[in-house]
C-alpha cells in the first residue's frame, strides 16, 4: 500500500509538471472540483492515514513563500497583478482583437516565449467548449485563490535581456513628469534642483531595497507579494490599493494633459448642448475620453504595449522641440528666478518626486530579467539618464520662459510654430496607448471581486472599464489642474509607494540581519517620505481649493 501511494504521488507530480511547467500558475477549485476532491479524500482516508497524508502533500496547494521568514499564506487579492503589470515590461508579437463572445481580458499580457499555455483569469467568461479544448485553470471566488508551484526551486520565467531591461526601466521613469520640471524649478528656485538629485538618489536606493525584498523569500515576485511577506494579508491588500490608486490617478493626469494641449491647439473651440456651455478644455476632455474608450475594450493589449514602449521616443521628440524653439526660433535663454522659494517648495517636492514614481514596475522588471543579479546596474543607468534628462529640461525650459513657465512647458511654446504643433500632438497621442495599459490592472483588480459567475460576463467587463474611464473624465473636469494634481500624486502616493513602503518592508523582512547603517538609512528615508508627504499633500490640496 505504501509503495502504491508513493507511485500515485509521483504520477500526480508528473502531471502537474507537464501541465504547468516551471512557472507558477493560478489554481482555483470550483464547486464541482471541491466535491470531487472531498469524495476522493474520503476514499483515501478509508485506505490508509499515512497514504492520505502523502496524497494530500502531492495534490494540495503549497504556500509559495518558503524562506527564512517562514511560510506565508497563499496570496489572495490581487491575483492578476503580475500578469497585468507585465505589459510594462517586455515585448510580444502584436496580437490585437476586441472582446468577443463571453470573454474578457483572458490575459492582459503573455510573453511569447513562455512555455506555459495562456490561462484565463475567469472561468465563467470562457465558453465551456473552450474549456474542453484547452487546459484552462479558472479563477473563481477570490477567497479560494491560491498559487500552485509545481517546481518551487525553479526561478520565475525570465525573458528580457539586459538592454531590454534598461529600456523598460527608462521608459517607466521618463514619463509625463518631464513636462513639469521647468515649472517645479520656477516654483522652488534654483536650489530646489538639489531635491531633484536627492529624490533620485533615494528612489534608486529604495529600488535596490525592493530587489533585496524579492530575494528574501522564495516565490516573491510582485510588490503585493512583498507586502504579504512583510506584513501579512493586510500588507498585501494595502500595497495593492496604493498601487492601483497610483495607476488610476496617472490616468487622470493623462486625460488632463491631452485636454490642455488639444485646447491649446484649438483655443476657440466651444460647444452649446442642452443649455450647457462647454469651453475648449471641457470639449477636448470629452473628445479625448471618447477616443480613449475603445482602447480599454481591447482583449489583447500586446500591440499597445509595444507602442507605449515608444514613450522614450515621444520624450525625445518633445525635448528636441523645446530645444529647437529655444535655439533655432530665437526664443532664447534668459537667466532669471530666485535661489530658493520656501513658500512654494512643497509643490516642487511633489513634482520632483512624481518623476521617480516607477517602483510599482520594478519588481516585474527584475522578475523578467535573464540576469537578475544585474538589476542594480539597470537601475543605476536608468536613474542616471532620467536625472540628467529632467535636469536639462528643467534648466532649459525655465531659462526660456522664466516666471511665465506653465505646468506643462508645451503650453509655453509659440502656437504659430510648426515645432510647437509637433510637440503638442506628440503629447496628445502618447497617452492614447499608455492609458489603456495603465487602467487595465485596476480593472482586473475590481473584476476579481465579482462574487458570482453570472456577473463575469462580456457586458459587465465592458461596463467596469467604461465606468473607470468616465470616472477619470469627471475628476479631470472637476480638478483641471495638471501641476496641482501631479504634485498631489507625487506627495501622497509616490512618497508612500517609492520611499516609505520599500524601507518598511525591508526592515521587517531583514530584521534579523540588517546592519545599523542600513536601519539608519531606511529610517531617514521614511522620515523624509512622511514629512514630504504631509507637507506636499497639504500644499497640493490647498492650491486646488
Amino acid at each position: 500500500m505504501e509503495v502504491e501511494n508513493y507511485d500515485r504521488r509521483d504520477m500526480g507530480s508528473m502531471r502537474l509538471d507537464e501541465e504547468f511547467g516551471g512557472d507558477r500558475v493560478l489554481h482555483i477549485e470550483t464547486d464541482d472540483e471541491e466535491n470531487e476532491a472531498s469524495h476522493d479524500n474520503e476514499e483515501v482516508d478509508d485506505d490508509n492515514d499515512s497514504g492520505s497524508d502523502d496524497l494530500m502533500t502531492s495534490h494540495s496547494p503549497q504556500p509559495p513563500f518558503h524562506g527564512q521568514h517562514g511560510p506565508l499564506d497563499s496570496p489572495t487579492w490581487p491575483q492578476s497583478y503580475r500578469r497585468s503589470m507585465n505589459m510594462f515590461t517586455g515585448v510580444t508579437p502584436p496580437s490585437l482583437s476586441f472582446l468577443k463572445g463571453s470573454g474578457v481580458l483572458s490575459s492582459a499580457y503573455v510573453r511569447s516565449q513562455s512555455p506555459t499555455p495562456q490561462h484565463s483569469l475567469c472561468k465563467p467568461l470562457i465558453s465551456s467548449q473552450s474549456l474542453e479544448k484547452e487546459e484552462v485553470v479558472p479563477t473563481l471566488n477570490p477567497s479560494k485563490l491560491s498559487i500552485v508551484s509545481s517546481a518551487p526551486e525553479l526561478p520565475p520565467s525570465q525573458q528580457c535581456s539586459y538592454i531590454q531591461s534598461v529600456l523598460n526601466a527608462i521608459n517607466a521613469l521618463c514619463g509625463i513628469g518631464i513636462l513639469s520640471v521647468p515649472y517645479a524649478l520656477k516654483e522652488g528656485g534654483w536650489c530646489s534642483l538639489f531635491l531633484l538629485l536627492l529624490f533620485g538618489v533615494i528612489t534608486f536606493y529604495t529600488g535596490t531595497l525592493l530587489k533585496k525584498c524579492l530575494e528574501s523569500s522564495h516565490g516573491i515576485e510582485t510588490y503585493p507579494d512583498i507586502g504579504q511577506a512583510a506584513f501579512g494579508l493586510l500588507g498585501r491588500i494595502f500595497i495593492a490599493i496604493a498601487l492601483y490608486a497610483e495607476l488610476y490617478s496617472s490616468c487622470i493626469e493623462y486625460l488632463i494633459m491631452m485636454s490642455d494641449n488639444l485646447g491649446a491647439v484649438f483655443p476657440n473651440s466651444h460647444m452649446e448642448f442642452a443649455g450647457i456651455h462647454l469651453d475648449s478644455y471641457q470639449m477636448c476632455a470629452i473628445i479625448s475620453t471618447l477616443v480613449i474608450l475603445p482602447t480599454v475594450w481591447l482583449r489583447n493589449l500586446s500591440l499597445l504595449s509595444i507602442v507605449s514602449a515608444g514613450g522614450v521616443i515621444a520624450l525625445i521628440i518633445v525635448v528636441i522641440c523645446l530645444l529647437w524653439v529655444g535655439v533655432i526660433n530665437d526664443v532664447g535663454f534668459h537667466p532669471s528666478g530666485t535661489a530658493l522659494n520656501i513658500a512654494k517648495l512643497p509643490v516642487t517636492i511633489g513634482l520632483y518626486s512624481f518623476c521617480y514614481g516607477s517602483h510599482s514596475v520594478f519588481p516585474n522588471i527584475y522578475s523578467s530579467m535573464k540576469e537578475p543579479s544585474r538589476f542594480p546596474s539597470v537601475l543605476l543607468i536608468s536613474f542616471s539618464i532620467a536625472f540628467f534628462s529632467y535636469l536639462g529640461v528643467a534648466v532649459c525650459g525655465f531659462l526660456m520662459f522664466g516666471e511665465n513657465t506653465n505646468p506643462q512647458f508645451t503650453l509655453n511654446l509659440p502656437a504659430k510654430l510648426i515645432t510647437s504643433k509637433v510637440a503638442a500632438w506628440t503629447v496628445v497621442v502618447a497617452p492614447l496607448t499608455k492609458y489603456a495599459i495603465t487602467i487595465t490592472p485596476v480593472a482586473f483588480g475590481i473584476e476579481e471581486f465579482l462574487p458570482s459567475p453570472q456577473l463575469r460576463t462580456y457586458g459587465v467587463s465592458i461596463l467596469i472599464r467604461t465606468l473607470l474611464v468616465f470616472s477619470t473624465l469627471v475628476i479631470s473636469l472637476a480638478v483641471p489642474y495638471f501641476g496641482s494634481v501631479m504634485s498631489l500624486i507625487g506627495s501622497s502616493l509616490v512618497m508612500l509607494v517609492s520611499l516609505i513602503l520599500p524601507c518598511a518592508c525591508y526592515i521587517k523582512l531583514s530584521k534579523d540581519r540588517i546592519t545599523r547603517f542600513q536601519f539608519a538609512a531606511c529610517t531617514f528615508v521614511m522620515v523624509v517620505g512622511v514629512i514630504s508627504a504631509v507637507v506636499g499633500t497639504y500644499s497640493a490640496l490647498t492650491s486646488m481649493a
